[in-house]
């Protein structure tokens, strides 16, 4: 089981079996006995590694909770040290989910760990938590996108968890005018620059990260990653619309100011709605909620 945990983590047995330091012909034979033993195929082979079948992800979820009793029974009875810790988030462009990662990171007691945190499209996050690429995402639901949303998510067999809902901010630069306003409005943006991230080839108004993705701008620039949005909020004075909710440590160049229009940002996560969270994800999910709570915010129970 713990084999083919670290399989499916990486995608490729070869992979898995440099990590755990075992040949490649021994882990592929462990894992055709493995699926010999349950008498299903678990994983789909093709030259670029292997992915989950159904029955797979749901031998996963299984197989996950069985691995941490194991290891919690070695450290308690045999002295063994913390196991290496496993972990992959896609998340949405949030600067409290980069937060509450580093945190975990920090806390965790593991000599050896493998996490992935992944900054992708809407689409993306999506698809890695369905397949099990990431055992968890991040992304947020309003009243424009919502019944898309769960139609996606309730064909895909996940769940949303709402974590807190935030009033809309526009993040800008230090150096904007706008940044020692009080609050803003539609008219004020008319003459800036809008910055949005790209969906690429799923660029649907259901799948943008911002609030009011139908509304038109004269100047309109996407982009592919969180560095490249701040950067032209400071070069250009730009700005994006989020949640408010920015790590003066992490981003001391932007601040958030409150937007005035009547919408709310209903933010969670999403998992397989059969397969419980491992105690690592769900460590994570705290320090999401601890980060969130830092700000004021109330969290959702």
């Amino acid at each position: 089981m713990r084999y083919f945990v670290e399989v499916a983590a990486e995608g490729s047995i070869s992979a898995a079996a440099d990590l755990l330091y075992v040949s490649q012909p021994t882990m592929s034979a462990a894992m055709k006995d493995l699926e010999r033993r349950v008498g299903r195929a678990l994983f789909n082979r093709s030259v670029r590694g292997v992915t989950l079948t159904e029955d797979g992800a749901e031998f996963l979820g299984y197989a996950r909770q069985v691995v941490e009793q194991a290891e919690l029974l070695e450290q308690r009875y045999l002295g063994r040290p913390p196991s290496r810790r496993l972990l992959a988030v896609s998340t949405q462009h949030y600067s409290f989910v980069v937060d509450a990662f580093v945190r975990m990171v920090k806390a965790s007691s593991a000599a050896e760990y493998a996490f992935t945190l992944r900054e992708t499209r809407t689409a993306d996050i999506l698809d890695d938590v369905r397949t099990l690429r990431s055992e968890l995402g991040v992304l947020y639901r309003n009243d424009f996108n919502r019944t898309v949303i769960d139609r996606l998510l309730r064909d895909s067999g996940l769940v949303f968890t709402p974590m807190f809902v935030a009033t809309p901010h526009i993040f800008v630069a230090r150096t904007n005018p706008l940044a020692q306003r009080a609050q803003v409005t539609l008219d004020d943006l008319e003459d800036l620059p809008r910055l949005t991230f790209d969906q690429g080839t799923n660029n649907s108004f259901y799948f943008a990260e911002e609030i009011l993705s139908t509304r038109s701008a004269q100047q309109d620039i996407r982009v592919s990653d969180r560095a490249t949005i701040f950067n032209l909020m400071i070069g250009l004075g730009g700005y994006t619309i989020s949640t408010g909710i920015v790590s003066d440590d992490l981003d001391p160049s932007i601040v958030a100011v409150p937007l005035e229009v009547d919408e709310r940002i209903e933010i969670g996560w999403i998992g397989h709605a059969s397969i419980p969270l491992t105690t690592q994800a769900e460590r994570f999910v705290a320090e999401m909620r601890a980060v969130v709570a830092a700000f004021g915010v109330e969290l959702l129970a």
